[in-house]
């Protein structure tokens, strides 16, 4: 019986340099030949899983309706930190039990929704024959990955849990005239991203959507006076404020770098003022 194409993605802080991401792929496939294997990203800085946990909250909603996502940034591999896969309405995901999966559980609880498909991997059958103390992105979690993209049960995997472990989510304050963030990640364009999102500004303005470019926002040394529709609004060079593509508030700089040029960092606090 042939198998359907399943698409299985894999981000890690493996880096392209050796063979690791390669190797895993090779799992994948001895297993299910025709998974089809995507690579959201491999430059995770190494154990960073606030990183991840941001990154695979960014990217799942745009893969098709049950893609397997496996995310390998594991500090603790070795330990008695829990292999796990989480099924949602959307996605399965293959990973340490560590905080990677924070954002997507805040999301869903957010939406009034709960998890009930969670499951430790411990089924042996479904790891390769040999499991090492360092590398259960080989040995564990592409496979099983591959095995449910088979149609293997996620219930044979292992017995259901709760309680998964959680990162610390930075807190957002908001009263009549002021929004108070942080900063929560730098992109490689030296953007930096906060957990400010349009919708909140949007309250602060008293439900006008319009109106959320008529504010102040401060972080670190940059003053900034209302929010750009686009990068072109600004010229080169000058910092800006722009709703960027995951639909949160980030501080740029137009054709440069605004972690380098300002010194702006993760943990940076952010606030918005509205006008009067």
């Amino acid at each position: 019986m042939s198998i359907p194409p399943r698409i299985i993605t894999l981000t890690t802080d493996f880096g392209t340099s050796d063979a690791y991401v390669g190797v895993m792929k090779g799992v994948i496939l001895g297993i299910n030949p025709n998974a089809q294997v995507v690579d959201i990203t491999h430059a995770v800085p190494p154990q960073d899983i606030h990183e991840a946990a941001f990154l695979i909250h960014a990217a799942y909603r745009y893969f098709p309706t049950d893609t397997i996502h496996v995310i390998v940034v594991d500090p603790g591999v070795g330990s008695d930190r829990r292999a796990i896969v989480c099924q949602t309405e959307q996605a399965l995901f293959v990973c340490p039990d560590n905080g990677i999966l924070t954002y997507l559980l805040h999301e869903i609880e957010n939406d009034g929704k709960q998890l009930e498909n969670i499951v430790a991997i411990q089924n042996p059958v479904y790891c390769l024959p040999e499991v090492s103390q360092t590398f259960h992105g080989r040995d564990i979690f592409a496979p099983v990955a591959a095995h449910l993209s088979r149609g293997v049960p996620l219930a044979e995997m292992g017995p259901s849990v709760r309680d998964l472990v959680r990162l610390p989510i930075p807190t957002l304050e908001i009263s009549d005239d002021k929004l108070t963030g942080e900063i929560i990640k730098i992109d490689s364009f030296g953007n930096a991203i906060s957990n400010i999102s349009e919708s909140l500004l949007t309250c602060l303005q008293g439900g006008s959507a319009a109106e959320i470019y008529d504010c102040e926002i401060r972080v670190g040394s940059v003053k900034l006076k209302g929010l750009n529709r686009s990068y072109a609004d600004s010229e080169i060079g000058a910092p800006l404020a722009i709703i960027g593509s995951s639909g949160v508030l980030e501080i740029a700089v137009n054709g440069g770098s605004a972690a380098a040029i300002f010194g702006l960092k993760r943990g940076d606090t952010v606030t918005i003022h509205r006008f009067d």
